[in-house]
């Protein structure tokens, strides 16, 4: 700290004999005293020195300029007629000092903020790159848990009905005589279910893995008559009657078999959940066919309680459920993949009570 001081006082020294030097090197040019170098000395002190420094040098350059240059010279007493110029000289001095150490701390300051900034600034790019990282960690482990997650919903139904033919085959065998024919038909259903079940998981790990769908010809009203037939003994359980309604001589679609065959049990599964609690005469189930220029429409009606408006904006958004036990993926997965043939997938609801699910599929000619 006393080394600090007596740099900043070594410099209003070197600053005030410089300016003496320089002074009385060019006085014998100038008929009046030429005291303004002073004032860059005074400058120069209260820059680099501080305010301590530039008051220094004020007191040493107006004893230098009083002795050496306001008459009478040599002494420091001052004339009357040079006390004015004394006195605007000890203003103007004082004035330069303040300025200069003013704006010296000024810019010291302004460079301690920047650093500072500066330092901020680094320190919060680093929380925001680790903050980066740690979201596209998450990112992916989301990812991966709504996979599964779809993966294990489409796959359910497949399995349930596996389960089911499976008790169903033991209950026809234990008849007696065991009845061979029934058997050998659930057996069949149970082979095509389990075939279903691995497509099912080929398919959705196509459509999260943005794969092309594998399109191939196909009569949208002979998948809904077999889908239909299949969900007979799965709607009587339940009290629910499947009526179908489709327009003949629809055109052909390019679709992938498997994946519209998930849209219509997952439109039907919710259906039939909708109407759990309505009255057993009501329960109703209709899956229709149309044709609309060059696109073939889908619809399945249920009688159910139907959705409010909220619902009905929201029910496609992933992981939103009406359903007690519902994860909220059917719907999402059901859009993407009518999305994915170029179509439609929308929900609206029905005049006499329940829901309406409607999709469209392009036809072959619309593809062409």
């Amino acid at each position: 700290m006393v080394r600090r001081s007596f740099q900043r006082m070594g410099i209003a020294v070197l600053s005030v004999g410089v300016a003496f030097g320089l002074t009385m090197l060019v006085q014998p040019l100038f008929p009046y005293p030429f005291p303004f170098l002073f004032l860059g000395a005074v400058m120069i002190s209260a820059w680099f020195g501080g305010t301590a420094s530039g008051l220094v040098a004020v007191l040493l350059s107006t004893l230098v300029v009083e002795y050496f240059f306001v008459p009478p010279t040599y002494s420091f007493l001052v004339s009357t007629t040079a006390e004015a110029y004394f006195a605007a000289f000890i203003v103007c001095a004082m004035a330069v000092s303040w300025v200069s150490s003013a704006k010296r701390r000024t810019e010291l300051a302004l460079k301690e903020a920047l650093d500072h900034l500066e330092t901020r600034v680094s320190e919060r790019t680093a929380e925001l790159l680790k903050i980066q990282t740690e979201l596209a960690r998450l990112s992916h482990v989301l990812s991966m848990g709504e996979l599964t997650a779809s993966i294990a919903h489409e796959v359910n139904q497949p399995i349930t009905a596996i389960v089911t033919h499976g008790h169903a085959c033991l209950e026809w065998l234990a008849t007696n005589p065991p009845n061979l024919a029934k058997t050998r038909l659930t057996i069949e259903r149970i082979i095509a279910e389990g075939t279903r079940a691995g497509n099912v998981i080929t398919r959705v790990r196509s459509l999260f893995k943005k794969e092309e769908p594998v399109k191939g010809r196909l009569d949208v009203n002979e998948v809904i008559h077999e889908f239909a037939m299949f969900l007979r003994d799965e709607a009587a359980r339940r009290g629910i009657t499947i009526r179908t309604d489709l327009v003949a001589g629809l055109p052909k679609v390019k679709a992938d078999r498997v994946q519209v065959q998930q849209v219509l049990s997952n439109l039907v599964m919710n259906a039939m959940d909708a109407m759990a609690e309505a009255d057993a005469d009501s329960k109703e189930l209709t899956i229709g066919t149309g044709a609309e220029q060059t696109e073939v429409v889908v619809r399945v009606e249920d009688s159910g309680t139907g959705l409010n408006e909220e619902s009905r904006e929201k029910i496609f958004t992933p992981f939103y459920t009406t359903k007690p036990g519902g994860i909220g993926l059917g719907l999402s997965i059901s859009r993407s993949i009518i999305e994915a043939h170029e179509g439609r997938l929308w929900a609206a609801p029905r005049i006499s009570g329940g829901t309406i699910f409607q999709f469209t599929l392009p036809t072959i000619d619309s593809n062409a």
